[in-house]
């Protein structure tokens, strides 16, 4: 990851749970304005999300934000700076930077927790829809926002939103740019859980060591299925899902739980 510049502080922190150090805390680190996505962040973003990915001694990631926020999207002045410059391609950031960042978070091989721990908002919501399980604060407001600016979605929020909520509910959400709050969030199973605010990284974490202590390949497979089942026909998906099967065939964490099974014992994941 790039280093900040002397006197900075980094755009994005990767720290480990001091419980389980297999669980990997990436924060984005723009407290003081809300964590809104600059290019800075957003690559930052993304070499963490890539590191993370490929560290091995990694089996589960928490994705929180600094401060008040999760994110409250992209940086607006940052935005009309580049409109300015070159209105054609000011929203090139969309293919350098937001997508790839998607697909990093969405393709990593292992369980990825969203700590919503603030308000959540246009391409924040797109992040935190593209981990696989949310935790959010009570009575924190979420928004698509784009439409406000005259905008369409990015961040996958076209596929995501409409995925988790339905396509009607992701229709009314965007075209109407109507706030909803973590309780709704619960009610449409966008959000697992929500809590106290001062709960939401302790809960996440807690979720996080759970996955960890899983059978981390088999996971990565079921991450990989059900975004093949999204888009792909029956047919296509039980083939998919035979030739994953035959890949975790080989793999330790299933045969020693298949014999631990038959000896009545708890099985032990190594993630292996």
């Amino acid at each position: 990851m790039t280093s900040p510049a002397a006197g900075t502080d980094p755009a994005v922190l990767v720290t480990r749970d001091e419980t389980d150090p297999s669980v990997a805390v990436v924060t984005l680190n723009r407290p003081a304005k809300y964590n809104a996505l600059t290019v800075e962040l957003k690559e930052a973003l993304l070499a963490a999300a890539v590191e993370v990915a490929a560290d091995e001694t990694v089996r589960a990631v928490v994705l929180t934000g600094a401060g008040k926020a999760f994110c409250v999207g992209q940086d607006l002045g940052e935005h009309a700076a580049a409109l300015d410059a070159d209105p054609v391609d000011a929203l090139g950031t969309v293919r350098r930077h937001y997508n790839p960042l998607i697909r990093a978070l969405n393709e990593a091989p292992k369980p990825v927790v969203a700590a919503i721990n603030g308000p959540c908002v246009g391409a924040g919501l797109g992040i935190a829809l593209a981990t696989d399980l949310r935790i959010a604060a009570e009575g924190l407001k979420f928004a698509t926002a784009f439409t406000g600016i005259g905008l369409s979605t990015d961040s996958g929020l076209a596929a995501s939103l409409a995925h988790a909520v339905g396509v009607s509910r992701a229709t009314e959400l965007v075209l109407l740019n109507e706030q909803f709050t973590a309780e709704d969030a619960r009610n449409w199973g966008l959000v697992r859980d929500v809590v106290p605010a001062d709960e939401v990284l302790g809960t996440a974490l807690e979720l996080a060591r759970r996955l960890a202590a899983g059978p981390t390949r088999a996971y990565a497979e079921v991450k990989g299925a059900l975004r093949f089942g999204a888009v792909n026909e029956l047919p296509a998906v039980l083939e998919y899902e035979a030739d994953a099967q035959v890949r975790l065939s080989t793999t330790r964490d299933h045969q020693q739980a298949v014999s631990d099974f038959l000896a009545k014992k708890k099985p032990v994941f190594e993630g292996r």
